[in-house]
């Protein structure tokens, strides 16, 4: 039987995607069907990149569904001393599947040459899915049905945004689009494409008219959050944040909205969101953060069974 990887969600299909969603729903409601779920298996979990919830919510799905997890600061590895491939190849000897949070996709891509276990993409450069899953998770639970939601994203297109379109496409969320910055080669064509053809996605700056019609308004950091606080990156940061501030969730621009208020977090207060908006009584940020745990026991429980 083939392998397969989550690198960015295209190894699946659409019935198999809804399924993985499903599967997380019922490990929530019912965790105690689940206890065993992964008796006896290990999942490595390799970070190039810093971490909170992607640490945490992996290793504790592990734990409650009987599994193991074992934590590689990439600095501590040999995988800068060799072949990629050569380091996976072993680590998937000793594992039922790795996680790799790293800085670049291309660094998952040669991985992946040398893996025999499923390769997760716990975050990179181009792609966040298992931050999608968690958000559509969220999204359902809040609105009971997923197909014909209102998502409006407001912020730098970016990884999670690659991800968001991948998935809105699958469950038919509307998906809007407010991205004053877009990077140079940063938007995935094929997904964009996908939503297009599918009557899914609009594109706008106007953010209080994308604001005004949305059930859900997202956001995230508008800078790399490795470099917020790097003085050399300070020219980017300060001109990245005279640019976006129109476009920060604050009272003045939800006074007149319902939407939920999303965020993948860490949070920059003050920049993309303001203090009043993260504890609004329309944020859902924390559940949308927790659902990461429920999303991620979902998906190693389709990968690694």
């Amino acid at each position: 039987m083939t392998t397969k990887h989550l690198l960015n969600w295209k190894e699946f299909s659409d019935f198999e995607i809804k399924g993985i969603l499903q599967t997380a729903q019922d490990i929530k409601k019912n965790p105690e069907n689940y206890r065993n779920a992964l008796a006896h298996k290990t999942l490595i979990m390799l970070f190039q990149k810093t971490s909170t919830r992607t640490r945490v919510s992996f290793e504790v799905a592990m734990t409650e569904l009987g599994g193991h997890a074992i934590f590689l600061d990439w600095k501590t590895t040999n995988f800068d001393l060799t072949e990629m491939e050569y380091e996976t190849a072993y680590l998937s000897t000793n594992s039922h599947a790795i996680m790799a949070r790293v800085m670049k996709y291309e660094d998952l891509l040669a991985m992946k040459v040398g893996c025999s276990v499923p390769l997760i993409n716990g975050c990179c450069n181009r792609f966040h899915p298992a931050q999608a899953l968690a958000d559509m998770l969220t999204m359902k639970e809040d609105r009971g049905q997923l197909k014909g939601a209102n998502l409006t994203y407001i912020g730098v297109h970016n990884n999670v945004v690659n991800s968001l379109m991948a998935l809105c496409a699958v469950f038919d969320v509307n998906l809007t689009l407010v991205c004053p910055i877009v990077p140079e080669g940063s938007v995935e064509v094929d997904y964009k494409n996908r939503l297009l053809e599918k009557n899914l996605l609009t594109e706008t700056l106007d953010v209080k008219a994308a604001v005004d019609g949305a059930d859900f308004v997202y956001t995230d950091t508008w800078v790399d959050m490795e470099f917020f606080s790097d003085p050399a990156k300070k020219a980017m940061k300060e001109e990245r944040v005279n640019l976006m501030l129109p476009y920060q969730i604050n009272k003045e621009l939800m006074k007149d909205s319902k939407a939920k208020i999303m965020h993948d977090m860490p949070i920059h207060t003050g920049y993309e969101i303001t203090k009043d908006m993260v504890k609004s009584e329309y944020s859902i940020i924390f559940k949308q953060a927790e659902n990461r745990l429920h999303g991620q026991k979902g998906l190693l429980v389709t990968l690694m069974i």
